[in-house]
């Protein structure tokens, strides 16, 4: 009998989802054939067959998470020769036999709560995250009491497990929140002169180049383990695209060395297949900084963006509308752009936030090339 476990499929990945087995046990298949489809940092993976043989077993069914490195498939020995194709598999970190749930999101978010371990043990029982509850013991403890309180309340509210798109995006987001140091700047551009016949999107993807030329520090990536700052040449800009799924951040790749129309080609095309989710995963990696163009929706000026590491900034783009601001000297109503810039503090000064973000603005006004 051989065992297949759950390879790696990309770099920081630690689970996937299975969205369908394209085989049944008892089934004969060959090197490379499609075993299973899974769902993983927002794309649709298949992953092939590393041996030739009858399929003995299947573990996990559509809907189930899967850890890096768990048990996938198993493979009669006796139904034909193994090839080994060399997979590296990965490992999920090992927290204990008797470290719960709770206690493991508290070390990750660095949270810490008080609570007598009679009190967990209740929390353990009843599935209660103690990090949610609010305690009313002295001194900010949590008692028997905020546990059943808290628990009486979720059984009125059924729980239901994220999946997909939104589990990937709540694991980005608390990682960002555990080693990101925010910090972020807003300002606007005066759009008037061209915003009648100019492509928004293009417009600010060549407004954050000239950011990047200006402060080269906020494209690129931080390694917090190794405290290393590669600044990357190349602009890859991550761009962030709503669907009914959920939010995706699809790789526009070399935007600095493209023209208008190639850009506009490639984001219709990064669109189109994000919404048919065909997207190859290889597109939604890689991205330098990234771009939330959240103004699209008739609302919002400003944003304290999440920069999702290792980048290092996160451009936001306002809702364009009319203002009375002052033009050649004179109060004029003009239509301005609202921009906001968060970037980590722990490699970007505000200074080179400043001069990114008034590059920006000076390519957008028509001020500089």
């Amino acid at each position: 009998m051989k065992t297949f476990n759950l390879p790696d499929l990309g770099e920081g990945l630690h689970e996937v989802e299975i969205v369908n087995w394209h085989v049944s046990v008892g089934d004969n298949v060959v090197v490379d054939q499609p075993l299973v489809a899974v769902e993983t940092d927002k794309a649709v993976v298949e992953v092939p067959s590393p041996y030739t043989g009858r399929i003995a077993a299947l573990h996990g069914k559509p809907g189930d998470i899967v850890p890096i490195g768990q048990k996938l498939a198993e493979f009669d020995d006796g139904a034909a020769q193994q090839e080994d194709r060399g997979t590296v598999v990965g490992k999920m970190p090992d927290h204990g036999p008797n470290v719960s749930e709770s206690e493991q999101r508290e070390r990750v978010s660095g949270a810490r709560v008080k609570a007598i371990p009679a009190v967990r043990a209740l929390a353990r029982k009843l599935s209660v995250d103690l990090i949610a509850v609010d305690p009313t013991g002295p001194d900010g403890m949590i008692t028997a009491d905020d546990v059943k309180r808290y628990a009486s309340a979720l059984a009125e509210v059924p729980a239901e497990p994220l999946h997909g798109v939104r589990r990937a995006m709540a694991n980005k987001m608390q990682q960002a929140h555990a080693e990101i140091v925010p910090a972020s700047i807003h300002d606007e551009a005066d759009v008037e002169s061209w915003i009648d016949k100019g492509d928004v999107t293009v417009r600010l993807v060549r407004a954050i180049v000239a950011g990047t030329r200006a402060s080269p520090a906020l494209n690129g990536w931080f390694d917090s383990q190794a405290m290393t700052l590669r600044q990357v040449k190349n602009v890859d800009i991550g761009i962030a695209i709503n669907t009914e799924d959920g939010l995706f951040v699809a790789v526009m790749r070399n935007v600095e060395q493209r023209d208008d129309a190639d850009l506009r080609q490639g984001l219709n095309l990064l669109k189109q297949d994000v919404e048919a989710r065909a997207i190859p995963l290889e597109e939604m990696r890689g991205a330098t900084i990234t771009l939330s163009n959240y103004g699209v929706f008739g609302v919002g000026r400003r944003a304290n963006l999440v920069v999702v590491p290792p980048q290092i900034a996160i451009v936001g783009a306002g809702t364009i509308r009319p203002r009375i601001v002052a033009h050649n000297g004179a109060p004029a109503v003009r239509r301005t752009l609202p921009l906001s810039l968060t970037f980590d503090h722990r490699v970007a000064t505000g200074a080179e936030a400043a001069r990114f973000l008034k590059a920006m603005i000076d390519s957008l006004e028509g001020k500089s090339s």
